[in-house]
């Protein structure tokens, strides 16, 4: 497996836990098993990894929940947010990409945990496009409006503080 020198950084969604790595793995994929589905709340699990050594915690310290023998899962225990997948005897620590700053940067090569895949993954990109707010009708995007408008969830990048001060 390739490594890659970059600066990647992510977070969670409060702000709380924020993490920067220097170098990446090419190994983005996508997991279908039951254990990452539960994991992440979703039919899927999209994760990239990075070499443990180049991993530094920026903000916080994410909470972890031991899924099996030899596997961590980490998460924000203030907001919830998935942040990785960890096998505690290996070498990388595999970050969920939709944790990263800039997630179109890894590209999924594989899917994996093919198992559990639910059938109908395969039917998503014929599904209809809801607009570019997703939302249907006037109802909805007034509904779009107000959570923009109260937003609390951190930027897509580093901060000196958050959340800000009023």
């Amino acid at each position: 497996m390739d490594r890659y020198k970059m600066d990647v950084s992510g977070g969670c969604q409060c702000g709380a836990v924020r993490y920067h790595a220097t170098e990446m793995f090419d190994n983005a994929h996508i997991c279908h098993c039951r254990m990452c589905q539960k994991a992440v709340g979703n039919i899927f699990a999209a994760l990239v990894a990075a070499p443990r050594e180049v991993i530094t915690w920026t903000r916080g310290t994410p909470a972890r929940f031991r899924s099996s023998d030899h596997v961590d899962r980490g998460f924000c225990s203030q907001c919830g947010t998935p942040l990785f997948y960890e096998d505690v005897t290996g070498n990388r620590v595999n970050f969920t990409i939709g944790s990263l700053d800039h997630p179109e940067l890894f590209p999924p090569h594989i899917n994996d945990g093919n198992e559990a895949r639910v059938p109908w993954f395969e039917t998503l990109p014929t599904l209809a496009h809801g607009g570019e707010t997703g939302t249907r009708d006037d109802d909805n995007a007034s509904w779009a409006a107000a959570i923009a408008a109260s937003n609390h969830q951190h930027p897509d990048h580093d901060t000196a503080t958050w959340p800000p001060k009023t």
